[in-house]
């Protein structure tokens, strides 16, 4: 009876380790060392531009490459990037699509409940584009408000969605599109008077579409309201808490040494305005609706 004790015993113990092993999938605590290994990490982004976008076939962008600079300090030099519909980056990166989304994306807190968001690594506004001459006079999305016969078209899935429902806009004033440029293409033949995003997305797009239909509203009024101005930030499963520990702690550093900075004003952002100090807002403080 002792020996089969000792059997059971020496049998439970062998089973306890195999199950606090790292089982080779790459999930939870052993995620990082898995992409460490690999030398790879898939990336999920939308085209938006700056923030991320695909040029020629080149993922491209200030989060791009901010993401870039992190991963490659953590010892993973390649970037597998897969394009996504915004509203499709959270569930993606949740279903384990991708590793990381880098796409300049708002730390809101409904998100928070869906991803784990990484610090800050920028701060921007809102803007504002119409048919030219700004024919309804539109200034601010109260102006949108105040018109129910004004609609305005935004990305799906797009943080300015709330932002519009919260400044009095009803949501049947309100339509959707998978992209920035099919939001220009509907105003532009007036099935929408207006789009909105954020400052630099939409006015850089508006430069690449060319046309001389619309116009970027320079007087455009920012809501005063929870969630303005946004801190963009990569995001990862709820699940890689490791893999996101050691991306802050890399981004702290990179903040530090003035690289950051450099990176933002490289893709066209102010490396002042546009940049967050390490611990100047934290992602918790987001999260959390205290800024």
């Amino acid at each position: 009876m002792k020996r089969l004790g000792v059997l059971v015993l020496v049998g439970l113990l062998v089973l306890l380790a195999a199950c606090g092993s790292d089982n080779g999938n790459g999930d939870g605590a052993g995620k990082l060392e898995a992409l460490k290994e690999s030398g790879t990490v898939t990336v999920g982004f939308a085209n938006e531009a700056p923030y991320a976008y695909e040029d020629n076939g080149e993922l491209k962008g200030a989060a791009v490459d901010i993401a870039q600079a992190v991963f490659e300090e953590l010892g993973i030099e390649n970037m597998d990037s897969q394009l996504a519909d915004f509203s499709q980056l959270i569930p993606g990166v949740q279903a384990g699509q991708f590793d990381v989304v880098t796409a300049g994306m708002a730390i809101q807190p409904a998100r928070c409940e869906n991803a784990l968001f990484a610090e800050p690594e920028m701060q921007y506004g809102e803007g504002l584009v119409v048919p030219a001459g700004n024919p309804n006079d539109i200034h601010s999305y109260k102006d949108i408000a105040d018109n129910p016969d004004l609609t305005v078209v935004v990305m799906e899935g797009a943080t300015e969605i709330g932002f519009l429902l919260d400044e009095g806009v009803s949501e049947d004033q309100i339509t959707t599109a998978s992209d920035i440029p099919s939001t220009f293409s509907a105003v532009q033949a007036g099935r929408a008077d207006a789009t909105t995003g954020t400052e630099m997305t939409v006015r850089m797009a508006l430069e690449s579409f060319d046309s001389d239909d619309l116009e970027f509203v320079e007087s455009f009024e920012q809501p005063d309201i929870e969630g303005v101005p946004s801190y963009g930030a990569a995001a990862f499963s709820l699940d890689n808490e490791e893999l996101r520990d050691a991306y802050n702690e890399v981004l702290a550093e990179l903040k530090e040494d003035g690289t950051v900075a450099e990176l933002l004003e490289a893709n066209g952002f102010n490396g002042e305005t546009n940049f967050v100090a390490d611990g100047e807002v934290t992602t918790e403080q987001v999260c959390n609706g205290e800024e």
